[in-house]
């Protein structure tokens, strides 16, 4: 399954999720994301465009790999998400696993996030508004396609933008971004 995705910097929060419940949205999810990402013992994932990080979102903890990006327009991926059980101390464990095999820490990754959805063009989407710690707010328009669907879901992504009125497009991810704040591209 690929990850359709764009983010977008915004000022006014306010009037892009007052455009975004008028086109049906609903507000899904208030949560708070805790990411470790780590860097593989056998090669540099930076340098292969790659990533592999440990997901809290409150109780529940998530191995999540990226892929490398298809394209320079959008942040599209394969991802692929495996749900590990509940709790710090299975945190824990995976993350001492992880040292175990060699997998070394990378920055740890911090977010705010609501979670709005909606169905556009046939998709079932997502619109993520985030307070990322050190780089600032987000909003990201997702898509979960698969690869027959790519060119239809990211013209249904870039249409939605231009509706929300969203112009200031940012094609770092997260991780590049925090390790950029710290110093460490």
């Amino acid at each position: 399954m690929l990850e359709v995705e764009v983010r977008y910097r915004t000022a006014d929060r306010a009037g892009v999720i007052s455009r975004l419940l008028a086109l049906g949205a609903a507000l899904a999810e208030d949560r708070t994301d805790v990411d470790q990402y780590f860097n593989a013992p056998a090669r540099d994932l930076k340098e292969s465009g790659e990533a592999f990080r440990l997901r809290r979102i409150g109780a529940a903890n998530y191995f999540t790999y990226k892929g490398r990006r298809r394209d320079a327009d959008t942040k599209t991926r394969e991802e692929i998400e495996i749900p590990l059980g509940d709790g710090p101390a299975v945190a824990a464990d995976a993350t001492r696993m992880l040292a175990a095999l060699g997998f070394r820490p990378v920055v740890l990754v911090r977010k705010a996030r609501q979670v709005y959805t909606l169905t556009r063009g046939g998709f079932a989407m997502e619109v993520c508004f985030d307070d990322v710690e050190r780089v600032g707010p987000f909003v990201e328009l997702e898509i979960l396609a698969p690869e027959e669907q790519y060119e239809p879901a990211k013209a249904t992504l870039f249409q939605l933008a231009a509706d929300l009125g969203l112009t200031e497009k940012e094609s770092r991810s997260y991780l590049g971004m925090v390790l950029a704040a710290e110093g460490r591209e």
